[in-house]
């Protein structure tokens, strides 16, 4: 059976659920097939079942795991890799309990990205709503009222009037040119090449600083190595696997270097800190638990330590653009209220 559902990439969260449910399993003393057919019948998720069904089938006919859920199509390339090495390694349990930790991580800063950007986003399409229901509906309003009084809007007013004017008469282009930003951020955000693209120019711009970006980097890559290394890999096989995880540029850069320091005779904590990886309290870190044989311990802890750090910074981030665009927005429109209200007013009170 080499035929594969047509179904959609599971999503880390999914992909996190999975794998704790099947360490369980196996904890348990259920085999593979035993506990695919127990989750399929408790599956209530058509789709999901249907995944579940064919890594059910192949694993009937003696297949392993990581061939049945290759053959569903909706796991990763790197859940499928690792699921293989813990099949031959004997540690498939520990291997997917830590699948789920390393998958649970990655949800976690994904929505981190996601907080850092949705709100702005959010933020700045009403802001452009209501400043365009001012200039196309309202501000027509007031000059017909400046007109019966005998006069028009004049300076700022009238200037905003006739961009307003210019908003309605190519409104068309601008729904295009909103389906055309529309379609650009789903590229961006759907598509492997996108990925890249926004990785590459845009997250540090967006999210505030190279700094965070480089965070992020840093935490999938102790995140992927604390994984690799629970698994029984070695340091050289847990660098190249990691490698191709890591989405930073600079942090791949930095593997790199780390892979060539090793190849020169470096241990791996030198390695590791002197190709830039770790720095400071986090260097000493992994010195002392590649020196103790827990260096799997280590890199989990600093996952950790980094999605905090990330929370943090996205936290703060967040709480300063709130107020910002809140003033911003209270001060443009006011500043349009105001540059109509005043001369009516004077207007008013002459006639008065």
């Amino acid at each position: 059976m080499a035929d594969k559902t047509n179904a959609k990439r599971l999503t880390d969260s999914e992909l996190s659920v999975f794998c704790t449910q099947i360490a369980m399993l196996l904890r348990s003393g259920i085999s593979v097939t035993e506990g695919l057919s127990i989750m399929v019948e408790d599956s209530e998720n058509t789709e999901g079942r249907a995944i579940l069904k064919t890594a059910l089938d192949h694993c009937e006919l003696g297949e392993p795991l990581s061939s049945g859920l290759r053959a569903s199509g909706a796991f990763p390339e790197y859940l499928l890799n690792m699921t293989a090495i813990g099949e031959e390694s004997g540690r498939l349990d520990e291997v997917m309990d830590a699948l789920s930790s390393y998958y649970e991580r990655e949800d976690a800063l994904h929505e981190a990205v996601r907080s850092a950007v949705r709100y702005p986003l959010v933020m700045i399409v009403m802001m452009a709503v209501v400043m365009g229901v001012l200039m196309t509906r309202v501000l027509p309003v007031f000059n017909e009222v400046f007109l019966q009084l005998g006069t028009e809007l004049s300076g700022v007013s009238l200037s905003i009037l006739r961009a307003g004017q210019a908003l309605s008469r190519y409104s068309v282009l601008l729904v295009v040119l909103a389906a055309v930003v529309a379609a650009a951020l789903l590229w961006l955000n759907k598509t492997a090449a996108g990925r890249a693209f926004r990785l590459k120019y845009f997250s540090s711009r967006v999210l505030g600083s190279r700094r965070l970006a480089d965070k992020i980097g840093s935490a999938r890559f102790a995140s992927g190595m604390s994984l690799m290394l629970s698994s029984g890999l070695d340091t050289d096989k847990s660098l190249e696997m990691v490698s191709r995880l890591v989405d930073s540029p600079l942090v791949r850069k930095k593997i790199a270097r780390c892979q060539e320091l090793i190849g020169e005779g470096q241990n791996f904590a030198d390695a590791l800190v002197n190709a830039g990886l770790f720095t400071g309290v986090y260097a000493r870190m992994v010195t002392v638990g590649y020196k103790t044989g827990s260096a799997d311990a280590v890199m989990k802890n600093l996952a950790d330590r980094y999605q905090e750090e990330i929370d943090t910074q996205v936290s703060r981030t967040v709480s300063l653009i709130e107020p910002t665009l809140v003033a911003v927005f209270s001060v443009l429109v006011g500043f349009i209220l105001l540059s109509v209200m005043l001369p009516l007013m004077g207007i008013m009170s002459s006639i008065g």
